[in-house]
């Protein structure tokens, strides 16, 4: 088994941001034993076992699904009772300091998730992490208590634009998109050559396996027929969390989710003969899966956004782009359409955005994103998201096109006059106009810096900010 993981980190090693967070784990003097949450083939496992070839001497593998067998190391919670048994049943060494114990699939043995509050307690020096593509099932079972406090987690999404870049040996770019600012034009043969990528990104996606199938110069076809194994694969691995009984409801929701993007949820848009008790719960499932993730309503009034969230008005987004376009049934013959932007109206880049803007967040939390409408009634006026940055809420709109109607922004910074400013992801180009920073959807990571930039230099120059 473990010659078995070593051979999957030399296969499926790519250059992750989540790498830099492990090392700084593994090195923190206040570390806990760690679970890597996430959905099934977004890069857990690849991400550990080459984080263990690369900073220990060996790494030792456990996974429940493969050997359920496993699960008898655990019949105590005496860490080094359960060391000596792993050790002997691998024919591997444990050394503390310098193994890492990865406890892979941890969610089909809840005991190993209890026995890591042991290890933090009483064998700190050794690195465990655990992790599972359903592991949010187990903690939340009713007879489950969850080590709170005992244990850190960290959560894994799909690649990002800028991942893929990287896979993809386009290092220069990113370090060129790193640099620019508003006082420099971006050259328009880099221009070019990111909006040919990202249009790819938008149709491959950012799971690990299509993206490195996609590398290899695999056809369009292929990386096709592989997305839509995946997609069958979640929705077979529905009997895992749910009752037959309930296997209609999730499919109903899970076949839905792609063409729900951009627009509010209303459960009757599912399927108006099914009462919206069986569709709610069926959709908080995938969210545990972390198949579709809520972008619920919250006022511009102030942070945190979590404490003015109205989860009763709420969107949504799928896991993956490339497997959003997928399942809507775009075809290869689009791949090199000049307005593949223009494909499910706006939809498309709005779904890019939330998975930036996830990735964008602090790995340690699973912090949720936001949307804005105006409470008053008649008004239709809605900002595609709110995301905070140096404690202010920033009202965000997203455009297929490099034009678009902003009716909407600007009455949200003429309801909250002390927004310091407004930001466009579009086709356009990086500007700033009368208050809004128009930043291209290939620059969406740049977000922070680029607002802190404007921030400062309208302060420099006596704007309000």
């Amino acid at each position: 088994m473990v010659d078995f993981y070593v051979l999957i980190g030399i296969l499926c090693y790519m250059q992750r941001t989540i790498n830099p967070v492990l090392t700084q784990w593994k090195n923190s003097p206040v570390r806990q034993p760690l679970l890597v949450r996430g959905a099934r083939q977004v890069g857990k496992t690849c991400s550990v076992v080459n984080f263990g070839n690369r900073e220990f001497s060996n790494i030792v593998t456990v996974n429940f699904e493969e050997q359920p067998e496993m699960s008898s190391c655990f019949s105590d919670l005496d860490p080094k009772a359960i060391l000596d048994r792993i050790s002997i049943l691998t024919r591997e060494p444990i050394r503390p300091g310098q193994t890492l114990l990865f406890l892979d699939e941890i969610q089909e043995c809840p005991k190993a998730i209890t026995a890591l509050r042991y290890f933090d307690e009483k064998l700190p020096e050794l690195h465990v992490i655990g992790a599972g593509s359903l592991i949010e099932f187990a903690l939340k079972a009713e007879d489950f208590r969850m080590p709170v406090g005992r244990v850190q987690s960290i959560y894994m999404v799909p690649m990002s634009y800028e991942e893929f870049l990287i896979a993809l040996g386009e290092k220069r770019l990113i370090g060129y998109l790193q640099k620019a600012d508003l006082n420099s034009d971006i050259d328009q043969s880099f221009s070019l050559r990111l909006e040919q990528l990202f249009r790819q990104y938008l149709l491959v996606g950012g799971m690990p396996r299509i993206v490195n199938s996609y590398r290899k110069k695999v056809q369009i076809t292929e990386l096709q027929r592989l997305q839509t194994g995946l997609i069958r694969s979640y929705t077979d691995d529905f009997a895992k969390y749910a009752s037959t009984a309930k296997h209609k409801y999730l499919k109903e929701v899970y076949a839905s989710a792609p063409r729900m993007i951009g627009r509010r949820y209303k459960y009757s848009h599912i399927d108006p003969t099914i009462e919206s008790k069986y569709l709610k719960n069926a959709l908080e499932l995938l969210g545990n899966a972390r198949l579709v993730f809520k972008i619920c309503h919250a006022s511009g009034a102030g942070v945190p956004l979590m404490a003015t969230m109205n989860e009763r008005k709420f969107k949504i987004a799928y896991i993956d782009v490339g497997l959003m376009q997928n399942s809507l049934g775009l075809q290869a013959a689009t791949v090199s359409a000049d307005n593949i932007m223009q494909i499910n109206a706006g939809s498309v880049a709005e779904q890019f955005v939330a998975q930036e803007l996830t990735t964008l967040a602090d790995p340690y939390t699973d912090k949720k994103l936001h949307f804005w409408a105006r409470e008053v009634r008649g008004s239709n006026a809605e900002v595609d998201y709110l995301i905070e940055i140096d404690g202010r809420p920033i009202p965000v709109e997203v455009k297929a096109g490099a034009r678009g109607s902003l009716k909407s922004m600007r009455l949200f910074l003429q309801e909250y006059p002390k927004t310091p400013l407004g930001v466009r992801y579009s086709l356009h180009e990086l500007s700033y106009v009368d208050q809004i920073l128009s930043i291209p959807l290939t620059m969406v990571n740049q977000t922070q810096r680029l607002v802190r930039d404007c921030m400062e230099n309208r302060t420099m120059n006596n704007e309000r900010c």
